[in-house]
């Protein structure tokens, strides 16, 4: 019996060492692969060189564009520094608001509108376009409702009323000051499970899958002029889990349009991935020119390259970053339904990817198209060049 116990016992160790060896070697494949596929995107010799000086926003507009940017933090950024708010006013015909129903309505009876005010204020002074994002998601939610959610004694009624109230109270108080809004926001998920691919949701569990047209049509109800968009990520790789997803995002919208729902536009997220390599530019204009199909104008709304599985050196990562910028959009541009690039934030210094996607070596992350100190990188070089190439609308 001890001799059987010590040959366990040797066993177990040598079959743990065997796991954690496939597991080093794992770990270290996947490392020399990412670092591989990096530097298969690096080109020193590649030009990323501008005619002029002329900024995004109006280097779009003279292909009938919109260039635009989200501000990271809200309004209270721009506010309290002034050469981001000269970036801003200077580069963009867009600004995108923050309205996302935790800051909106914190309590039940109770909505803020301070910081989306300033926003729209902002835009109005300085002749920009204002988006609205987002107004149905199932993240950001209230702890009020997230209570009411988990209530066995809420009703359906209950979540529909609440659900009715929020969008139209919203979109009555920016109705015709506008351009677009999320009108919802990430609803498809094929791993969920579910025949028709859609995220389960609460707002699926109290309201059933109607809850989208009902938004839609209380959106457009409360102002007939804006722009009504359905926003998703995870369309633009040639990998199984895209693939998936443009099958059952490009699904969703047929129905909804086969239902008569007001809806505008898509919105492609565009979280790009400074060191994937499997994008299929085929296979990406052919869904893009299915959803132009369904008469929907199409929108890059949250546009940026994470840079946090790249090398250390920042000219190697800038080149790459402005590598992926110019590829991706020389393919989406070439659609003529794309009517606006909106980049997820403008300069470095303020990024959701600083705590979503950090370096592993602690390093700033550069992912957009203004360094911290508010100076065009190669990636704005990238823009600029796409927009400049971009077929005129």
């Amino acid at each position: 019996m001890v001799k059987n116990r010590k040959l366990f016992k040797r066993r177990n160790i040598l079959l743990g060492l065997a796991t954690l060896t496939t597991t080093v070697f794992f770990v270290f494949a996947k490392k020399l692969m990412s670092y591989s596929q990096s530097r298969a995107l690096y080109n020193p010799k590649r030009d990323f060189s501008v005619g002029g000086n002329a900024s995004l926003r109006k280097r779009a507009a003279a292909k009938g564009l919109i260039y635009g940017a989200f501000s990271e933090g809200g309004y209270k950024p721009l506010s309290e520094n002034q050469q981001l708010r000269l970036s801003y006013i200077q580069e963009c015909g867009l600004v995108v608001g923050g309205f996302f129903w935790g800051f909106i309505q914190p309590s039940a009876n109770t909505f803020n509108f301070t910081d989306t005010d300033a926003f729209a204020q902002f835009a109005s002074k300085h002749g920009k376009l204002f988006r609205g994002h987002p107004l149905i998601w199932d993240n950001v939610i209230p702890e009020w409702l997230t209570n009411k959610f988990k209530d066995p004694n809420t009703t359906s009624g209950e979540i529909r009323d609440i659900f009715i109230n929020y969008i139209s109270t919203i979109v009555r108080r920016y109705a015709g000051r506008v351009h677009s809004w999320d009108v919802v926001n990430e609803v498809v998920e094929p791993d969920d499970g579910r025949a028709d691919n859609l995220r389960a949701t609460s707002w699926l569990k109290f309201l059933g899958p109607d809850y989208i047209d009902l938004a839609f049509r209380t959106a457009a109800k409360a102002d007939p002029q804006a722009l009504l968009v359905y926003n998703d990520f995870g369309v633009e790789y040639d990998i199984p889990s895209n693939e998936a997803k443009r099958t059952a995002v490009l699904k969703l919208l047929e129905l909804l349009k086969s239902k008569g729902t007001p809806v505008h536009a898509f919105g492609i997220q565009s979280h790009l991935l400074g060191h994937e390599t499997r994008f299929n530019p085929k296979k990406l204009r052919n869904f893009l020119n299915n959803v132009a199909n369904l008469d929907l104008k199409i929108l890059i709304t949250e546009l940026d390259v994470k840079d946090n599985e790249l090398p250390v050196d920042t000219a190697v990562r800038d080149r790459i970053v402005a590598s992926v910028y110019e590829d991706y959009l020389s393919v989406v541009l070439d659609e003529p339904a794309v009517i606006a690039v909106i980049t997820w934030g403008l300069s470095d210094r303020h990024t959701w990817l600083s705590w979503e996607a950090p370096r592993s070596d602690r390093l700033p992350v550069r992912p957009l198209p203004l360094d911290a100190n508010f100076k065009r990188k190669l990636a704005w070089n990238a823009i600029a060049r796409a927009l400049d190439k971009a077929p005129k609308r």
